[in-house]
């Protein structure tokens, strides 16, 4: 069993019930083809360049690799036992790249750090 969690790159003032349509909008086979979102591709980029999922080495926090990128959001499937770096690495880049962060286990909606009211 994994831990899983998915980023998304919605429009400014998405809301977590936003968030929430989106996923159950990709749930559900619906997807719309489109250049994907640069948030996204810089996000991508970034973890797995500190985590590869491509050849994924017997450490890897993975479990299962490729990790899924689509236009608008990444799925990342991650062992259970995998470190805690690993998760505020996946938060912090969120919140530098402007994603939302979803966790299916519960169905929370985190936004980026630069959008929680102060």
């Amino acid at each position: 069993m994994s831990f899983d969690l998915s980023v998304w790159a919605l429009e400014d003032g998405a809301t977590p019930v936003d968030v929430r349509t989106a996923v159950n909008g990709c749930r559900q086979g619906r997807h719309v083809d489109r250049y994907p979102d640069p948030r996204v591709v810089s996000f991508y980029r970034a973890i797995t360049a500190s985590y590869p999922d491509r050849h994924p080495g017997p450490n890897s926090p993975w479990a299962v690799a490729p990790l899924h990128a689509a236009h608008d959001h990444v799925e990342l499937n991650l062992h259970p036992t995998c470190a805690d770096q690993v998760l505020l690495d996946i938060e912090r880049l969120a919140g530098e790249h402007g994603l939302m962060l979803f966790d299916p286990q519960d169905g929370s909606v985190y936004p980026p750090p630069a959008r929680l009211p102060g």
